[in-house]
């Protein structure tokens, strides 16, 4: 049993904020909610813990591998030149991130296998990773069997590169690809290696793009058969966009749902480039959409129509996919510049605030984890808690009747982060993960990376050629084909 004091709370994204709130916690869940005494000395606002409904669970900035301000396609191909490291030092280290963020609920999207051992021993150890650190994850298994290096065949493509260049292109890019029913298996095994309560594993094929019709066909009947949920990027960027439009001239959307894909149990990141005729048919299916505002601005892929999509009647979540804006795992800051991005302009309302609210701790909770719980405050929901200091937050002081809620969608950062409660448990308390050593596992990490980073030289230096080459390919006469 624990009882918290707060002086600001908010119970659900529809509620009002209510001053002075007595908060009693029994286990993994919170046992009442009540009045509480007015003069409180160390103040705190109180809300759900934050969701980060996509994401890559990798430990290190891409931009420190040279991969700042380059459009997705290219960035994609930077991500080689991280070397394999431990997958429980690099797993502690970003869901450590993930937590000193605000975010008590996790989607990894794992398309960055270290490959030290077979996956289902390493998912093993990211699943304890995920116990000690002590968030909710979600684990999607990263499937794809084409287009490795553009959205068509590679070879036109790498007909253009220096002979030195391609060497190392092809040799560190093309991997051979597993069938549908391999794929399957193998997510299958994963499941049986690190499912659990908190770790929820899914089918993650990577997009469109990169999966044939056969895969997604077998993965979406696998998904209908297990109920095992589906998290995919769609339409990210205006290149997939193009591409979609000449490989399924009737509708891209339209097509995932002939072949049985589109359903309550999928997730899509992203769909910047998504048209209203797709939104509509994606929120009559139930799929869930995450929009990730500070990796696209990162990787100049444009902002997504999240009222657009809130008017369709889509469920949308809030995803942090590894690039905040200052490439920190600041949820609470990705709120608000989700917030800023689609509030409106002038008087007129976009996405209100209880909308986005929501957004960032409601609906995003069943695509990671595959219950439909929490998401509010109240008797009998999970005890997943964020405490805010608010004589920080607050630190001019000026109107005890101020808007409690509009200072922290105006200026919360990971820094006002008090405490952070999963299920019960600390996971974050005053800038400390208790439940792991955060510091010694994130030097382990860039020392492993710094070892392994020669290795990775050569094809360091054939990557501008690379760029070169995409942009060519992607821009000529405005196609990308």
């Amino acid at each position: 049993m624990r009882t918290i004091t707060c002086a600001h709370l908010i119970e659900a994204a529809d509620a009002p904020v209510e001053r002075a709130r007595q908060i009693i916690i029994d286990g993994g869940n919170v046992l009442s909610v009540g009045p509480a005494d007015q003069r409180q000395d160390d103040p705190l606002f109180v809300m759900p813990a934050l969701v980060n409904a996509h994401d890559h669970g990798r430990p290190v900035r891409s931009s420190s591998i040279g991969a700042g301000n380059k459009p997705l396609e290219a960035w994609l191909h930077y991500l080689a030149l991280f070397p394999s490291v431990d997958p429980y030092a690099a797993t502690v280290v970003a869901l450590s991130r993930a937590a000193l963020g605000g975010a008590g609920t996790v989607m990894n999207h794992y398309t960055r296998v270290q490959g030290r051992t077979d996956l289902p021993t390493e998912a093993a150890a990211v699943a304890r990773a995920a116990r000690d650190v002590g968030v909710r994850v979600g684990f999607a298994v990263s499937l794809r069997d084409r287009n490795p290096i553009v959205y068509g065949p590679s070879e036109p493509l790498l007909a253009t590169l220096p002979a030195s260049a391609r060497a190392e292109i092809e040799k560190n890019l093309l991997r051979p690809a597993l069938s549908p029913a391999a794929s399957l298996a193998l997510v299958d095994a994963v499941a049986a290696a690190a499912a659990g309560p908190m770790f929820d594993v899914q089918y993650g094929p990577n997009g469109a793009q990169w999966c044939s019709d056969a895969m997604l066909e077998a993965i979406a009947e696998a998904s209908e058969r297990s109920g095992r949920r589906i998290h995919m990027h769609l339409l990210e960027s205006r290149y997939q966009r193009a591409w979609a439009d000449k490989a399924h001239p009737d509708g891209i959307v339209q097509h995932l749902d002939a072949i049985g894909l589109l359903s309550p149990r999928l997730t899509l990141a992203h769909c910047v480039w998504a048209r209203p005729d797709e939104l509509e048919l994606l929120a009559a299916r139930g799929v869930t959409i995450v929009v990730n505002s500070s990796s696209n601005l990162h990787l100049r892929s444009g902002i997504a129509p999240v009222a657009r999509m809130v008017a369709a009647g889509c469920r949308v979540a809030l995803g942090v996919d590894g690039k905040a804006l200052d490439e920190d795992d600041d949820a609470l800051r990705e709120l608000r510049l989700a917030h800023l991005l689609h509030a409106g302009f002038g008087f007129a309302v976009g996405v209100s605030r209880e909308t986005m609210l929501q957004i960032a701790f409601g609906n995003g909770r069943k695509s990671v984890t595959n219950v439909d719980d929490g998401g509010a405050i109240g008797a009998g929901t999970p005890a997943d808690l964020l405490l805010l200091d608010w004589a920080v937050l607050d630190d001019d002081g000026l109107r005890e009747d101020i808007d409690a809620l509009d200072l922290v969608m105006t200026r919360a950062t990971a820094r006002h982060i008090r405490e952070l409660i999963v299920n019960g448990r600390t996971v974050v308390k005053d800038g400390v993960v208790p439940g792991v050593d955060y510091p010694a596992a994130r030097a382990e990490v860039l020392a492993q990376m710094r070892s392994g980073a020669k290795s990775s030289a050569p094809l360091a230096a054939a990557l501008p050629a690379l760029d070169r080459a995409l942009a060519g390919y992607y821009e000529t006469d405005g196609l990308c084909f």
